[in-house]
């Protein structure tokens, strides 16, 4: 299975360029998707545009607030609300799944009293998005230097997650980058747990650049080892180019074009 490269759009869109010219050229290089985190102003247009130049749209936000999470039971309403909302969105539109936060760690909690607690909101809103075929990926962050208290930032706890959710619609959004910061040996856990992930994300540690010989992580050889799992959903690139964003564009492709 040929691995599916996606790009999060603004990251890579230079100030000079129009969006409709920055699709075009994703899709002349070879990007079978484009991808956004929340609903942006410009989101009929982005998705006027995918249609036009036959590139499918990702992956988007599912819920608000990345800190104030699923682990709070308070949110549950509202994060329920606001995802079967996303959910519609994506429905509509070919969206494959949407993204979910655990929230920061709660000092009155354990962790097998967050993972629970995660794992029952997704459960309230889980038959909604088998349903209508959307996937819930559930992000796996570090908490070490991007986003310090974040709970979902080992595999291991997303997965406890996912396994007690038990849906076909309940998966991970596994950041390469975030995970290789948290616990490395990303190519056996990937291989482990491939069952359990909707989406993933990548970029260059340290530092969050480029894929290139800078940094620590091998992303020819890791985007083989995910091509063979089978995997076919899609790999977006989520880091920031230190130099011109369209030769990070075709860099990247050839690195990561594996199958």
């Amino acid at each position: 299975m040929r691995i599916k490269q996606s790009i999060c759009y603004p990251l890579f869109k230079p100030a000079a360029m129009s969006l409709e010219d920055l699709v075009k050229t994703a899709a002349e290089i070879g990007y079978a998707a484009i991808e956004l985190w929340a609903r942006p102003p410009e989101f009929e247009e982005i998705m006027a545009l995918a249609r036009r130049y036959n590139l499918a749209v990702a992956s988007m936000s599912g819920h608000m607030s990345l800190p104030d999470g699923l682990n709070k039971r308070s949110n549950h309403d509202r994060i329920e609300a606001e995802l079967k909302e996303s959910i519609d969105i994506a429905a509509a539109h070919g969206i494959p799944g949407v993204i979910c936060f655990s929230g920061n760690r709660q000092p009155h909690m354990t962790e097998i009293e967050a993972i629970e607690a995660v794992a029952d909101g997704l459960r309230r809103i889980a038959p909604y998005a088998e349903q209508k075929g959307v996937n819930l990926n559930l992000e796996l962050l570090n908490s070490k230097v991007d986003h310090p208290g974040y709970q979902c930032d080992h595999t291991a706890w997303g997965v406890a997650v996912c396994e007690r959710v038990n849906s076909p619609r309940v998966k991970l959004l596994y950041d390469i980058y975030h995970m290789q910061i948290m616990e490395g040996d990303i190519i056996r856990i990937i291989r482990d747990n491939i069952k359990w992930i909707g989406h993933f994300h990548t970029a260059g540690n340290p530092g969050r650049n480029d894929l290139d010989d800078t940094q620590e992580m091998n992303y020819t050889g890791i985007c083989r080892a995910i091509a063979a799992t089978g995997y076919d959903l899609y790999v977006g690139h989520e880091f920031r180019p230190k130099g011109d964003p369209i030769a990070a564009l075709h860099t990247t492709f050839a690195i990561c074009d594996q199958g």
